[in-house]
């Protein structure tokens, strides 16, 4: 967390040129137009699911007459979804990254290794959703990655209580930290760069611009004729 907030202010001082997606929408489209919103809308559900679920202890859910069982369900099938989905926009971002040699040119090795790591997250949620939770013999890790997780807030980590967590979960945390430490330096920072102005803005005015032939006599396409004669 240290690296996450240290390199973005390192980077908005000495490279705001650089903070930018850097688009490569004109080297290709047809793949970017399915894999992008994929994967960004479904990273947003995603990142709504884990704050829901890792924030929320479970006297609150239970307080608001919510069953376990149906925040398993609930959590299990919209996880999956999330997962699934943010595993299959990582997947043709990554292969139109690595297929098409004009996007291929426009790509450094950290927007490798964040597209590596989204995608080792999110092959661990769907086994810790679905194998773990739904399919396999449950783990209710509202005890102890929830009370770590909400520890760090607290400025006391609970070590002990991740620490009990299978080493699935330790590894699926690991790797989300390994996204914080890489993100100042990689195109996600473009992230915090949402164009709020954009809602206040003053109108942009279009005019047609078509071509048209002049009205001068002489330079409609026609020979040459004196000058208040009708044509």
């Amino acid at each position: 967390m240290v690296v996450f907030v240290v390199g973005h202010i390192w980077r908005w001082r000495y490279d705001q040129f650089g903070w930018t997606s850097r688009s490569t929408q004109l080297q290709e489209r047809r793949l970017l137009k399915w894999g992008a919103p994929l994967f960004h809308y479904s990273a947003f559900a995603a990142i709504a699911g884990h704050a829901i679920g890792i924030l929320v202890p479970r006297s609150f859910t239970e307080w608001l007459g919510i069953s376990e069982r149906a925040y398993t369900l609930f959590s299990g099938i919209a996880g999956s979804v999330a997962a699934i989905g943010v595993l299959l926009g990582a997947g043709i971002l990554i292969f139109r990254r690595m297929g098409v040699p004009r996007v291929r040119a426009t790509t450094s090795g950290v927007d490798y290794l964040a597209l590596v790591l989204l995608g080792i997250i999110s092959v661990l949620g769907i086994y810790l959703t679905l194998g773990v939770q739904e399919f396999g013999g449950g783990y209710d890790y509202r005890t102890t990655v929830s009370v770590w997780f909400r520890s760090l807030f607290a400025g006391t980590p609970d070590h002990r209580a991740i620490g009990a967590a299978p080493v699935m979960y330790q590894v699926h945390a690991t790797a989300a930290w390994m996204i914080f430490a890489v993100w100042p330096f990689s195109r996600l920072v473009h992230a915090w760069s949402y164009p709020l102005w954009y809602l206040w803005r003053p109108y942009v005015v279009y005019r047609d611009r078509r071509a048209r032939p002049p009205h001068e006599p002489g330079t409609g396409g026609r020979k040459w004729r004196k000058i208040g004669v009708p044509y």
